[in-house]
């Protein structure tokens, strides 16, 4: 038995697993609220900490050990986030981060409170996304209407028009009818109805 056998360095590197899109949007959505959790929870101890000082007025934030990461979502709340996440399209994953995160800013939340915001930042999304879809669906139902009602402008505007010529019968029509048309001048036109 060979020692390079033992170890991996004469293999050939291993292709990166190719994930779908979805499945890499909720990978990033949720280690982006995983990251902001601890954030959170990080904030609210060292605010209990000031809170401690201001309060006894000695230090005692050198003898405490904190857990590295004690709350956490429960497992139904995190499956129905993840569900929200699949409805999110790739190119919206990074504005929804983004507003996550102003979000956090804005409000400065307690740990339990960042699901929320996060829920609230899905939703947004999701309805902005859909918002769109039904823009676009509308987009094309009038682009479709164009393109007939512009063929049928174009027949149209074939046909001859003739300004003198209508269907339409008016109160001087009638009694120029009733009358002998007198001659004209030479310098004016002669305009008739031929009929």
């Amino acid at each position: 038995m060979s020692l390079a056998s033992w170890f991996r360095w004469n293999e050939p590197p291993s292709r990166i697993s190719q994930k779908n899109p979805t499945e890499m949007v909720v990978e990033t959505l949720m280690m982006e609220l995983s990251w902001q959790t601890k954030q959170a929870e990080k904030q609210q101890r060292e605010r209990e900490n000031e809170y401690r000082k201001i309060k006894t007025g000695v230090d005692y934030g050198w003898l405490v050990s904190y857990p590295k990461q004690s709350y956490d979502i429960s497992p139904g709340e995190r499956l129905q986030l993840e569900d929200m996440c699949t409805k999110i399209h790739p190119s919206y994953c990074g504005p929804v981060i983004l507003r996550f995160r102003q979000l956090i800013a804005e409000y400065e939340p307690e740990v339990q409170e960042v699901s929320r915001l996060f829920r609230s930042a899905l939703q947004e999304a999701a309805e902005k996304i859909k918002e769109e879809e039904e823009a676009k669906k509308l987009a094309r139902q009038w682009n479709t209407k164009n393109k007939t009602s512009l063929s049928l402008t174009t027949f149209k505007s074939r046909s001859r028009i003739s300004p003198f010529i209508s269907d339409i019968k008016t109160i001087s029509e009638d009694v120029e009818r009733g009358t002998q048309p007198t001659r004209r001048v030479w310098s004016m036109p002669e305009f008739r109805n031929a009929k």
